[in-house]
């Protein structure tokens, strides 16, 4: 088990954003998180990469004690995570190479021909291969989202915290995007996304978190199959 809450609650300053969260996260596990715009979903990802603090309850990410984890431990953590913003946060003065380059560099990788070798596979990965060269301006919003990702797989992350990577993209562009991330989570990247496109979820099947009322639970939602099935029992 990578995430494991038990009854958890998460405050912004003095106000308490969700109370009694339960919610295990599992290696290769797919994990779709949603609910109204303010409902705690964004909060939720920050409790898992150390941004925000956890009041009271269990709460274990990878092994760490989120409730006691100190600050100078936070690189080791997040070093084994993978996060994907909403709002891309490239950096816009370098090439997307340059981006990448940034990121293994800071992340204690010093040999150049690894460094190179890296960024080539995970460009190929998330089908950008031949854009490194490209400052972010001159991407689409789908291709930006492409580069974030492959900066969240850049050291092989156990978890990708996603928060809502489609919600700035069209909806064909937004399903290209899921499916990126589910061939990712096949290959062994646990995935936690926030989203509000439900449709997407009948496509892209996967275990569904609701946050609602400051709570979070577990949502048993009926496949397309599941439903086409009761239609014909009523008939």
């Amino acid at each position: 088990m990578l995430v494991n809450y038990q009854n958890v609650e998460i405050n912004q300053q003095d106000l308490c954003v969700l109370s009694d969260v339960n919610l295990q996260l599992d290696k290769g596990e797919f994990i779709y998180l949603i609910g109204k715009v303010g409902s705690g979903k964004t909060s939720l990802l920050k409790t898992i990469y150390g941004e925000l603090g956890i009041r009271s309850g269990k709460a274990l990410v990878l092994g760490h004690n989120m409730r006691h984890l100190k600050r100078k431990h936070l690189p080791e953590l997040r070093k084994k995570l993978g996060i994907i913003f909403q709002d891309f946060q490239l950096l816009t003065d370098r090439s997307v190479y340059d981006n990448l380059e940034f990121v293994l560099k800071a992340t204690g990788w010093k040999h150049a021909k690894r460094i190179d070798a890296r960024i080539r596979e995970v460009l190929e990965q998330v089908g950008m291969a031949n854009k490194g060269y490209k400052m972010p301006h001159e991407l689409s919003g789908g291709e930006q989202q492409r580069i974030v990702i492959a900066r969240a797989i850049l050291n092989t992350p156990e978890i990708i915290l996603a928060d809502e990577p489609t919600g700035n993209l069209d909806i064909e562009t937004g399903r290209q995007i899921v499916q990126l991330l589910q061939s990712i989570c096949r290959q062994g990247s646990a995935i936690l996304m926030t989203t509000h496109n439900l449709t997407l979820l009948e496509e892209f099947p996967g275990k569904v978190y609701k946050c609602e009322n400051h709570h979070v639970r577990e949502e048993k939602r009926q496949t397309s199959r599941d439903e086409a099935a009761n239609n014909v029992d009523k008939q």
